[in-house]
């Protein structure tokens, strides 16, 4: 039994490549994974894992299969951090599995996932993806390798840019009449960014009837625009020297 067989235990044989998937003629919605981060803070750079969820969902938005992660850190989390997604220090330390275990199978269930040829939803790719790539070095793991990916947040600021208002998860949830009851737990999160980019996919049926392939080459020139555009902003308004970096899916160490 592998990740993407019908399983809810993250253990089993994550590290066993699914078969691909023939998904010729289908729109790159019809199938998708979905993977969200909980960590100890915001900088990509020191923030560990804490809870962790790679799945998939169908046409329909119904999750299908679910692994779910908590990790020991091996810091302390912060209690801005614990009051946000709800794990303190006392439990993860209690209930966590070692980290670098974690990491390793969170990275072996993303790589199911392309591995089968469907697209990867992540709400702000450049954040989750970044953290995994940093852990993955620190526990001496070879970084994930990434195939297409859908990011909700990318899009959405792509098509409609001058939408007033936050572009938080939250707020796109509510913009797209998708229901989001458990903001910031690792699996509410990648299901509702999942059918956030459904509901953005069926709004957009013109712009976004693309294959999944030529839908990522499309978010990364609308990453790398946004940051131009939001660096020029601030310039001019409060930092002359402010840099936004506009790389996607993830960004490589400097």
């Amino acid at each position: 039994m592998t990740f993407l067989e019908e399983q809810v235990d993250p253990t089993a044989e994550l590290d066993t490549p699914a078969p691909a998937q023939d998904l010729a003629g289908r729109p790159w919605w019809h199938a998708l994974g979905v993977f969200d981060l909980e960590t100890t803070g915001i900088d990509v750079e020191t923030a560990r894992i804490v809870t962790a969820h790679v799945g998939l969902i169908d046409m329909t938005g119904r999750s299908i299969v679910e692994g779910v992660w908590l990790a020991d850190p091996g810091v302390d989390i912060p209690e801005g951090a614990a009051a946000v997604h709800g794990i303190t220090t006392e439990r993860a330390r209690a209930d966590g599995r070692p980290a670098g275990e974690v990491v390793a199978e969170i990275i072996a269930a993303v790589e199911a996932v392309f591995a089968r040829g469907i697209p990867l939803v992540i709400y702000n790719a450049p954040y989750d993806l970044t953290v995994l790539d940093r852990e993955a070095k620190r526990h001496g793991i070879a970084s994930p390798v990434i195939g297409n990916v859908v990011d909700p947040l990318v899009i959405d600021k792509a098509l409609d840019t001058y939408r007033k208002g936050k572009r938080t998860l939250e707020a796109a949830s509510e913009l797209y009449g998708v229901t989001l009851s458990d903001a910031h737990d690792a699996g509410a999160d990648a299901i509702a960014a999942g059918r956030v980019a459904q509901a953005i996919a069926a709004k957009y049926p013109d712009e976004l009837g693309v294959s999944a392939e030529e839908l990522h080459r499309k978010q990364v020139g609308w990453c790398a625009e946004q940051a131009t555009s939001f660096q020029d902003y601030m310039r001019k308004k409060r930092d002359p020297s402010f840099t936004a970096d506009g790389r996607w899916p993830h960004r490589n160490g400097s």
